[in-house]
């Protein structure tokens, strides 16, 4: 019996000889099987779908529509185990467009001890996802397809799109190139990349990384360095983080400041959180900042003001995000361009599932416009992906 990195191998293998032919002629099955696949909105159910199909193809005699062991009987199996151990390196080594993390931990697919069945409802979105996938496995229950064939045919559709994905990002790539001999942008310029970033659909992570790439561009001037990020939807109590972004000192790990990114506005109760974390966590910081996209209330504002002396010199303050971004490319004008190169390195860098590609591409055609002249009005065209 060969073992599970084996079988994944092979369809691997099986999946790059026959690329350009899909290995299934039902077209319903393959159909839900592309859905699945290009997904852009829920890249979980690629991975319950590869998970899946592994276990049968490793032990026939499971149900594949169990993958919970608390179900009980014979035929139940960890669909979790098998996305963690096998899939996850699978997918890490080919770099398939899929979830980072085990899809058995998104909300859907958590906590279950029910067969998965079409008539399941699974309360996620889109719902065409979750449709899809339980027939999927029901054909293979029912014997409509096989798992191997599936898993090679999942398989090719992630390797499409994976070379789709490389593709559309070398040539956005290419293009930037042949803009160098440009005069580098204005932080105007800057400015207006960065606002119509912002305002394209799943942009959460960006003020994350519009702080970041600030304090990484000049941590030589100011004698402080950003520790390394969490993972988008890490919780700040599993990780030990005090905020979104933790500043320390260049010599030293003491925490100093720490920034907390909001795409809506602050609250008071927000702050009180915010203190709540600190006193918790036993580290004395100087400064607490929250940057919000959103209206600062003056309210708020002086509630802020207050909590300087109530804890002894521990200062709380909230910025406006591009306020604040465009008072750093004045502060440090020279830097402006290594501070726009370093936010696109950490934008292609983050995963899909803290930022999509279609946000990524959007910043490369954003920036490409505006380095060759093509913005007008101080508005450039944006992705609508």
């Amino acid at each position: 019996m060969a073992t599970p990195p084996e079988l994944l191998q092979s369809a691997y293998a099986n999946a790059l000889l026959h690329i350009k032919d899909s290995f299934i002629s039902d077209n319903s099955i393959r159909d839900r099987v592309e859905f699945v696949c290009r997904c852009l909105q829920n890249r979980a159910g690629a991975r319950v779908l590869l998970a899946s199909l592994l276990a049968k193809i490793h032990n026939p005699l499971i149900d594949i529509r169990k993958p919970y062991t608390e179900i009980g009987g014979a035929d139940t199996y960890s669909g979790r185990r098998y996305d963690e151990i096998y899939v996850a390196t699978f997918v890490n080594d080919y770099q398939l467009p899929c979830n980072s993390t085990t899809a058995f931990l998104t909300p859907a697919f958590r906590n279950r001890n029910a067969t998965l069945t079409p008539d399941l409802n699974m309360v996620g979105r889109p719902a065409r996802l979750y449709r899809d996938l339980l027939q999927l496995l029901t054909d293979v229950h029912e014997s409509k397809v096989a798992p191997d064939i599936l898993l090679a045919e999942t398989i090719r559709f992630l390797l499409i799109i994976r070379d789709e994905k490389r593709l559309r990002m070398g040539t956005l790539l290419v293009g930037l190139q042949s803009t160098d001999d440009a005069p580098p942008l204005s932080v105007a310029q800057i400015m207006t990349l960065l606002d119509q970033h912002l305002k394209t659909k799943g942009a959460s992570r960006l003020p994350v990384l519009i702080v970041a790439a600030a304090y990484k561009s000049a941590s030589d001037h100011l004698g402080e360095r950003v520790l390394p990020l969490e993972r988008h939807n890490a919780a700040d109590e599993q990780t030990g983080a005090l905020g979104d972004l933790d500043i320390t000192l260049a010599d030293d790990n003491r925490v100093v400041t720490s920034y907390e990114m909001k795409l809506k506005r602050v609250k008071r109760e927000d702050i009180d959180r915010a203190l709540q974390k600190i006193q918790n966590s036993q580290k004395r910081i100087d400064n607490y900042i929250f940057i919000t996209t959103d209206v600062i209330e003056e309210s708020v504002v002086q509630y802020a003001a207050t909590i300087y002396e109530n804890t002894g010199g521990i200062e709380v303050t909230i910025l406006d995000c591009l306020s604040f971004i465009n008072h750093f490319l004045h502060l440090f004008y020279r830097l402006r361009t290594m501070f726009l190169e370093t936010y696109q390195q950490m934008v292609l860098e983050e995963p899909d599932s803290a930022i999509s590609q279609p946000v990524k591409e959007t910043f490369l055609v954003l920036r490409q416009a505006a380095e060759s002249g093509e913005a007008t009005n101080g508005e450039f065209p944006v992705n609508d992906q």
